[in-house]
């Protein structure tokens, strides 16, 4: 059965290729699949299937307009030697956890896991729609996307990219794995602001019809890596269904048996592919949200309010680092209708809040919310250090805080998976002054010191990285974004 894709904001309807390369819909909205297929294979069969099978048979349900040898070819180049793990997404179990580890890619971040076959499932898009035009992919990023991106994108052609950061508002290494990328169709681009500055501007891009149909006359097209690409959001349903059958293989669950899933939250996409897997028949018993002190997402959980008026906190964790987390409003709409959605959407623009009615609000009791301060994100990495001898990162960190107060809460004995979406050794400094190591050093010697503290070697991608040259040096405040697209494009 052919599934089409529908705006979350309007009736406008396409087939998955015309989704991905759209990006964001016509009306401003984020696309959505018409309905969930099923997971039709029993959990038995599936276990003997490794990433790449599972991969090809979940996707094949949603990309329907593309061929099962097209997926294929798509699946096989994203998820190969890039991965330093042959599982591609290794579940780990320390004591009682069980830790999803999906920061094996190239940029030791779990935005490899789709950003690594977006490219590919891009070109063959363009292919079927007939894009003439030159793809110019525009992405916001926290930290880690951006460089996700930039890896998947650099050297493709027919197509370039376009990242914008927040200056301030990432790791060092983070930025640094973004300002030497080195291929010549990549433009990275420090803001003077933070990350919602940077999405929001790539959202008024998009929907600038103006400036969009300057572009098409100059030959370009817009798309986007970001979350809000649907896209980007399939191939993250993969990992979760694998998780699952990576317990059951491993003897941790029984057959039919019900888990937990545990995720550090900021745009919301990571989160939402584990409840479009739970749509699918994955069994799945609590969405457990975590946020840092940045805490939207848990008044909206809890209080069934989202207020991004606030003051906006640089924390431990700053993929995390958001007010508006985009992937919600899919969210909104699976609980309700579009026409409810564009209203808090005009609201949320507006006035910078909504609220939920009691029945929507009702239709979240799959979800649970919490949020970790920075301190309990600090003593959280030294408490598993110090009990397992296993080194997390800090959105882990806060992951398994929501998880602890989970499971204190409510007494529930669940096995949960805590997803692990990012290496330690990206945020060197904040893991030293977890583990009470000096951390006055530069951050490619404190990864050093770091690994010497631990025995845990530096990932290689990261050794390599000291060695490269600074390639970007572009800054530009939010108002000035749309002027340097059109410098870079020479428009």
């Amino acid at each position: 059965m052919k599934l089409l894709y529908k705006s979350t904001r309007g009736n406008e309807e396409v087939g998955s290729s015309q989704a991905i390369i759209n990006g964001l819909a016509t009306d401003g909205g984020l696309y959505i699949p018409k309905f969930f297929p099923k997971i039709d294979l029993a959990f038995d069969e599936l276990i003997e299937y490794d990433y790449k099978q599972l991969a090809v048979y979940v996707l094949k349900k949603y990309l329907t307009d593309f061929t099962e040898e097209e997926i294929l070819y798509c699946v096989n180049n994203a998820y190969d030697n890039k991965f330093e793990s042959r599982e591609i997404s290794p579940l780990v179990k320390k004591g009682d956890e069980y830790y999803l580890e999906l920061y094996h890619g190239p940029t030791l971040a779990f935005k490899d896991m789709a950003l690594s076959i977006l490219p590919y499932l891009m070109r063959i898009a363009c292919n079927k729609v007939g894009i003439k035009e030159e793809i110019v992919i525009l992405t916001a990023t926290s930290g880690d996307t951006g460089k996700a991106a930039l890896e998947g994108f650099g050297g493709v052609d027919g197509i370039k990219i376009i990242v914008f950061y927040p200056e301030n508002g990432v790791s060092p290494i983070q930025k640094f794995q973004m300002i030497t990328q080195k291929e010549e169709n990549t433009l990275v681009v420090g803001i003077d602001g933070n990350f919602d500055d940077a999405q929001n501007g790539v959202k008024e891009i998009f929907e600038d019809r103006k400036l969009n149909k300057e572009l098409k006359d100059n030959g370009y097209i817009l798309s986007s890596a970001n979350s809000i690409n649907i896209g980007r959001l399939l191939p993250q349903i993969v990992y979760y269904i694998y998780s699952y059958t990576s317990m059951l293989k491993k003897g941790y669950i029984a057959l039919g048996e019900s888990i937990n899933i545990s995720v550090p939250t900021g745009n919301f996409g990571n989160i939402l592919a584990a409840y479009y897997a739970k749509q699918m028949g994955l069994p799945i018993n609590k969405l457990i949200c975590a946020s840092n002190e940045n805490n939207v997402l848990w008044e909206f959980f809890n209080k069934g309010n989202y207020n991004r008026n606030r003051e906006f906190k640089i924390t431990s964790s700053p993929s995390m680092d958001i007010l508006i987390s985009s992937n919600l409003e899919r969210l909104l709409y699976h609980i309700s209708d579009d026409v409810k959605v564009e209203k808090m959407m005009i609201n949320l623009k507006e006035k910078g809040e909504y609220s939920l009615s009691e029945e929507m609000l009702s239709r979240l009791n799959e979800f649970y919310s919490s949020f970790a301060t920075d301190e309990e994100t600090y003593e959280i990495i030294k408490k598993i250090y110090e009990s397992q001898s296993y080194l997390i990162d800090t959105h882990t960190a806060v992951g398994y805080k929501a998880y602890r107060d989970y499971k204190e809460g409510t007494k529930d004995n669940t096995k949960t998976v805590l997803v692990s979406t990012a290496s330690p050794f990206k945020f060197t400094k904040d893991i030293c002054i977890a583990l009470g190591i000096d951390e006055n050093l530069e951050a490619f010697k404190l990864g050093d010191k770091l690994s010497s503290y631990t025995g845990i070697q530096v990932p290689s991608s990261l050794k390599k990285l000291e060695k490269n040259n600074i390639i970007h040096k572009t800054k530009c405040k939010k108002k000035e974004m749309k002027k340097v697209i059109k410098n870079y494009l020479k428009v």
